[in-house]
């Protein structure tokens, strides 16, 4: 039988070989962090190889998601689906093993992390979840929800700011079965962390309510064991196990050095950790007997077994508790809402109503929730401003975690990194708000959401200047077309409160990425439809308000712009001027039309064209082309009341009619 030390070399072994086949990469977490790992994950984690996606597996999070090469051994060793050529192949194109963990490229790998911090919002998320899915179903006698979430994190996730957003809050929840390890090192990129990372973590971690385990020896398998048995006997705080390890660990003349964190260690240096570890097999070789000592195989098809069983006694006993879990389990949405979604966008455009999109938004979310239950929603301490409550809402707290709403405090980006938890753990559908100008603080989170496709969406109020006297530092400019930028984030601003109906129509029923919505402080006019025009909103542009023959030129507005669109049109009309008005909600969901409903929108020949948008212009040259006109902000705004701002930056009617004049002139 292999002993714990040659287990955890495997580890070293793989994660040096890989690093220097591949000419670039991380060995020094790997190396450091391997005795922790090989205690937790074959003393302690519940998971089952041959079924990555089991529900109530335990969550294992590498925060520091450079060492990368740690968790690709974990899975390569204990009997996931991914062979030693994929390790071979580590940062190659197309490969199972690019140079972060990135979620639904590998099985095993339960979130994207790279950027430092990210993964621990993302391990409390998971937490979360399960201590309110655990509420929210486990009955006395019925257990169906309970499992662990490690993480595993470096100085860096504790130095950057998100940590503490996070764990601050997953102090006050208490969530007790969380579990974070600490690869306390001493060591990232510029060297000794004593110049720069002089906190005292453990006073810092004990003063969010959490438990904290110092001073554990991470290279003695009976210490990690003791302080992860400590950690998991306590169930109503969340645990940080402090590790003091040598970074590269094994690395004779590199280990415990910068030297080694974020560059292969050099053939001769390979040559002697293979010596000094008594590791004499070559390059990606693993010994027979120390396979089988990993293989989590039939220990956690075993697990997954026992799990299924209790799930059985569970719907015998409570069999619409059952099915309501089940279906969540699956991703499936309710069979009932499509339909009724629908029917309430008919709604809203027979009811006709002037309100802000914000409130729109709001009526939408009290539509909805009662017919998605796994729908959960929260604010960064705006509820009241973003309108993000419903009837129904209620909070989750340390004592009661069966609620649907989370109050995340003023925590923009750990509100983004735990939302992406919720989406990735299952059974939830997270949506949070914050005034869109502070998407800016949770932008590293929107876009990790989008590159692993997460459901989740965002309610960003407060949309233009039109939010008035904040000023400046309030008012958003450039946020829109940063949101647009994102690959695989669809982004709607809509213009009243049928359109916003629609978006939150796409937003749930979305299952491949994430939503924004970017919606008003003020109201906006109802605008009038036929049944073709309210079918055509889902396709993200189309013409709302048309002209008899041909058009002389082309309005695009989106959100209260539109409004000003349709005032202007009827004034060229009056004039005798043929103007169509077009809105577009989202752009990326015109974008994906086909070039023939496109080109029925905005007929190529027709050259004339003003967009007008009160956000940054850039994004609108691709509609109206180098003979086109775009009216938005190109400066930031100032504090006034909306109307005198409005009127001061040219969202105005007649400023419309000025600027369409001079194109139609110029003709």
């Amino acid at each position: 039988m292999p002993t714990r030390p040659e287990l955890a070399n495997a580890i070293r072994a793989l994660s040096m070989d890989a690093v220097q086949k591949a000419e670039s990469g991380h060995p020094g977490a790997p190396m450091g962090m391997a005795d922790i790992a090989e205690v937790l994950w074959n003393d302690f984690l519940v998971h089952n190889p041959g079924n990555p996606g089991w529900f109530d597996r335990d969550r294992f999070v590498l925060s520091n998601g450079h060492g990368s090469m740690l968790l690709y051994a974990l899975l390569h060793l204990s009997g996931y689906e991914l062979p030693i050529s994929q390790l071979e192949a580590f940062r190659q194109f197309h490969s199972q093993t690019p140079g972060h963990p990135e979620y639904g490229d590998t099985p095993g790998v339960e979130t994207t992390t790279g950027p430092l911090g990210q993964g621990i919002g993302n391990a409390v998320g998971m937490a979360l979840a399960e201590k309110m899915l655990a509420a929210r179903y486990n009955r006395p006698g019925h257990t169906v929800i309970d499992h662990h979430t490690y993480a595993f994190v470096g100085d860096g996730c504790l130095m950057e700011g998100i940590s503490h957003e996070v764990c601050s809050l997953a102090g006050t929840l208490g969530l007790g079965k969380l579990v974070v390890l600490y690869d306390d090192n001493g060591i990232s990129i510029d060297g000794q962390v004593a110049g720069w990372f002089t906190d005292d973590t453990a006073a810092r971690f004990e003063a969010y309510g959490w438990q904290v385990i110092t001073s554990v020896d991470g290279h003695d398998p009976r210490a990690i064991r003791a302080a992860i048995d400590t950690a998991r006997a306590e169930s109503g705080r969340p645990s940080l196990i402090l590790c003091r390890t040598v970074i590269g660990k094994g690395a004779p003349n590199k280990q415990g050095t910068e030297h080694v964190h974020g560059s292969p260690l050099g053939a001769a240096e390979v040559a002697a950790a293979r010596a000094g570890l008594n590791w004499p097999h070559p390059p990606f070789q693993v010994p027979a007997q120390i396979y089988a000592a990993w293989d989590a195989r039939t220990r956690g098809a075993a697990a997954e077994a026992d799990w299924r069983q209790r799930l059985d006694a569970y719907r015998g006993a409570y069999p619409e508790e059952a099915a309501e879990l089940e279906r969540r389990m699956r991703g499936e949405l309710p069979g009932a809402l499509e339909r009724a979604a629908a029917d309430y966008v008919r709604a809203c455009q027979q009811k006709a109503e002037t309100i802000a999109s914000r409130k729109a938004s709001q009526n939408a979310i009290q539509a909805l929730a009662p017919l998605m239950p796994e729908l959960t929603g929260g604010s960064a301490d705006l509820a009241g401003s973003n309108l993000t409550l419903w009837k129904e809402a209620r909070g989750v707290s340390r004592a009661d975690a069966a609620g649907n709403y989370i109050y995340y405090g003023v925590r923009e980006f750990g509100m983004g990194a735990i939302m992406n938890g919720l989406a990735l753990h299952g059974g939830l559908r997270p949506f949070g708000g914050t005034f869109l100008v502070f998407m800016e603080y949770m932008r590293n989170a929107v876009r990790l959401a989008a590159l692993m496709r997460l459901p989740v969406v965002y309610v960003y109020t407060h949309d233009s200047i039109g939010l008035g006297e904040d000023g400046p530092t309030h008012q958003p400019v450039e946020q829109i077309a940063n949101l647009r930028a994102t690959p695989r984030l669809s982004t709607w601003r809509p213009a009243d409160a049928v359109e916003t109906a629609v978006a939150w129509q796409q937003a749930v029923l979305r299952a491949d990425g994430p939503t924004a919505l970017v919606l008003s402080r003020q109201n906006l006019p109802h605008q009038p439809r036929s049944e073709e025009q309210l079918a055509a909103i889902a396709r993200g542009g189309y013409v709302l308000l048309d002209c008899a023959g041909a058009p002389e030129v082309i309005l695009i507005a989106t959100g209260s712009e539109v409004a000003l669109a349709v005032a202007a049109a009827g004034t060229l009309g009056a004039a005798g001027r043929r103007v169509r008005v077009v809105s577009m909600p989202s752009t990326d969901r015109f974008d994906a039309q086909d070039g023939a409903y496109r080109d029925s929108v905005l007929p190529p020949e027709v050259r004339a064209r003003v967009a007008i948008e009160a956000a940054h212009p850039d994004p609108w040259y691709r509609y109206v082309g180098l003979d086109g006109r775009v009216i938005g902000m190109r400066d930031f705004g100032a504090s006034a009341p909306a109307g005198v701002l409005m009127k001061h930056y040219g969202f105005t009617a007649e400023n419309v009619v000025a600027v369409a004049g001079e194109l139609l002139a110029a003709q």
